[in-house]
């Protein structure tokens, strides 16, 4: 895939980038430095396997879209892990319950639905992170 061709495509402003630099060495893999040449803005918070999904990572998520401009495009290797990021984010600035969140993603076949470990970590990423921004106030 092209990168820059891809960003076009989608008219993202900006990309939230969940792969580390191995993925450049693979088939149709692409590198976060092709990312950056695609987009105004980027952001690599690295979340693919092996690594497992946490409280951590989802601050990271957090704080990467939050300084990001819209429209934006989260990508993981094959989907799963970005569709939760952004679901997970979404639910979080709409204060919505993880019902809610659930809900609409079984709607709309978001990916990281067949996968029951990325649903708890969005429900419980979201009931951590609420209840850290609770506190803030």
């Amino acid at each position: 895939m092209d990168p820059t061709a891809y960003a076009k495509e989608t008219g993202c402003a900006s990309w939230l980038y969940l792969v580390g630099e191995e993925f450049g060495s693979m088939l149709n893999g692409m590198t976060y430095a092709q990312v950056e040449d695609a987009v105004p803005q980027s952001a690599c918070v690295i979340s693919d396997p092996p690594r497992v999904l946490n409280l951590e990572l989802a601050r990271q998520h957090v704080a990467a879209l939050d300084t990001l401009a819209r429209p934006t495009l989260i990508s993981c290797r094959s989907g799963p892990r970005a569709s939760a990021v952004a679901y997970m984010y979404a639910g979080l600035k709409q204060n919505a319950t993880y019902e809610e969140v659930l809900a609409v993603a079984e709607h709309d076949s978001a990916p990281f639905c067949a996968f029951e470990d990325y649903k708890e970590w969005v429900r419980t990423s979201l009931e951590s992170l609420r209840g850290e921004q609770d506190h803030a106030q």
